[in-house]
């Protein structure tokens, strides 16, 4: 079993718990071949796998959704460079995505919460005759809902 690591080494290595390793390992993310010992021993290819997991976690990605797009690599060998490229490829969209959430979110903080009043139901400036109510329960406004965004015609 030349070239593998221990739950240990990896988790060293990751900066991830062994309990995530093994969870993850349960959840099908990651493999591992068992020792003569019924140790865990990992190919160090894995530490590439859990850097994506860790990466996509960070982006807000579930670890269904990570499960589903490792299931897109290659099982006939080594992930390559290209392979990798490939599968990180459309998360362009959804960081931006992520940064017109966070800059909403970063304006509502400035505007709404900052004006005082906190009151939605009777803001005349961002939510006039309380229009946000009507699409539904949570934080229209904030969320990004173009609905709650337009303004009222009259």
């Amino acid at each position: 079993m030349d070239g593998v690591l221990t739950i240990n080494q990896v988790s060293r290595r990751s900066g991830v718990a062994a309990s995530a390793l093994r969870y993850y390992e349960e959840r099908g993310l990651i493999r591992s071949e068992r020792a003569g010992s019924g140790h865990r021993r990992f190919p160090r290819a894995v530490l590439r796998r859990i850097a994506f997991i860790v990466f996509a976690q960070r982006l807000g990605m579930s670890l269904e959704e990570v499960k589903a797009e490792l299931d897109t690599l290659p099982t006939d060998h080594i992930p390559t460079g290209e392979d990798w490229s490939r599968l990180s490829g459309g998360w362009t969209r959804r960081i931006d995505e992520r940064i017109a959430e966070l800059e909403r979110l970063k304006s509502g903080l400035a505007g709404c919460i900052g004006c005082g009043c906190l009151s939605l139901s009777s803001c005349g400036f961002v939510n006039p005759a309380d229009r946000a109510a009507r699409l539904g329960p949570g934080p229209r406004v904030w969320v990004g809902d173009k609905a709650a965004e337009r303004k009222p015609r009259g």
